[in-house]
């Protein structure tokens, strides 16, 4: 008898089990009724961690910027006052501000590192998110399944709208954050900027503000968690693993690339342990929600809404 298999009882007929009759030998994967379906590990521990605050801070900003940047609206003006006033929000903002490019400048150390210790794939290739042509041929291919005139393209570690999710965060850090802290820092960045550079940076940094919440809370979401196939919530980024059966489906040339390279079973993890999927699920759907509240108010303030 073989690890891959367990003894199980042979039906009995009404007379009861005739004598000498062996039992039956059943696979593992049924007894039970229990599946032995593989988990592969997708992101780290500590990139999930990053994503953690990542998400967390950017709710917060988002949350203290918006009644900031319409102050005027009469709704902003009854939050701020439920909290301690503006300049509570104020402080609040600076705050997630801070743990958000403390995150920001961990994870530009954590790619410095890897460059350094001579990984391949960071800049260019199929792990990498930095976009080629394979990306466009997607995109062109997408457009072409969307209206039935092609196959569905088979995507690599990343997809194009991966990437793209990835270099809008990236570009939005610079932005948003040095337009931020020049306004904090205003007469430090006085000795070198033109007095038309610091009253450009307000606007640059509500209107780029903007612009990030509108992004996140409508086109990433959407990307991520709302398409089908991930809808209500894609819970790889929470538990780091997802299931062979979506790892076929949704990035099938990294699959057939690990498989025929021979490093599939190197990335086989354990499946995640149940209570830690329902916490994610409910701080999953809570970060959702409030993102899609934030999105509803921002259009409500963006439009007139007084």
């Amino acid at each position: 008898m073989t690890d891959e298999t367990r003894m199980a009882p042979a039906e009995q007929p009404e007379g009861g089990r005739e004598a000498g009759a062996l039992p039956v030998a059943l696979p593992a994967a049924q007894v039970g009724g229990e599946s032995k379906e593989k988990y592969y590990v997708r992101f780290t521990l500590p990139q999930r961690y990053l994503h953690a605050v990542l998400f967390s801070s950017f709710l917060g900003l988002a949350a203290t910027g918006l009644p900031m940047r319409f102050s005027e609206n009469a709704v902003a003006r009854q939050l701020a006052s439920a909290v301690g006033g503006f300049g509570a929000i104020l402080f609040f903002h600076k705050f997630c501000a801070i743990v958000l490019t403390l995150a920001f400048l961990y994870h530009l150390k954590d790619l410095a590192v890897r460059v350094l210790h001579g990984e391949k794939g960071i800049f260019w290739g199929p792990t990498s998110m930095v976009a080629n042509w394979k990306d466009v041929q997607d995109i062109i291919g997408h457009l072409k399944w969307f209206v039935g005139l092609g196959p569905k393209p088979k995507f690599e570690r990343y997809a194009y709208w991966e990437k793209f999710d990835y270099w809008a965060v990236f570009w939005g850090m610079i932005v948003i954050g040095f337009s931020g802290y020049a306004m904090w820092f205003a007469p430090f960045f006085a000795r070198f900027l033109p007095g038309w550079a610091l009253n450009a940076v307000l606007v640059v940094h509500g209107e780029e503000a903007l612009l990030a919440i509108l992004f996140i809370f409508s086109i990433h979401f959407v990307n991520t968690h709302l398409r089908p196939g991930s809808f209500p919530m894609d819970m790889v980024i929470f538990t780091g693993k997802e299931t062979e059966e979506e790892f076929k489906k949704k990035r099938t040339l990294e699959y057939e690339r690990l498989a025929a390279a021979g490093k599939l079973e190197a990335k086989v993890g354990d499946k995640p342990v149940y209570w830690w999927v329902n916490f994610a699920k409910i701080v999953g759907t809570i970060a959702i929600t409030l993102g899609l509240v934030m999105l509803v108010l921002t259009l409500f303030g963006y439009f007139g809404g007084r």
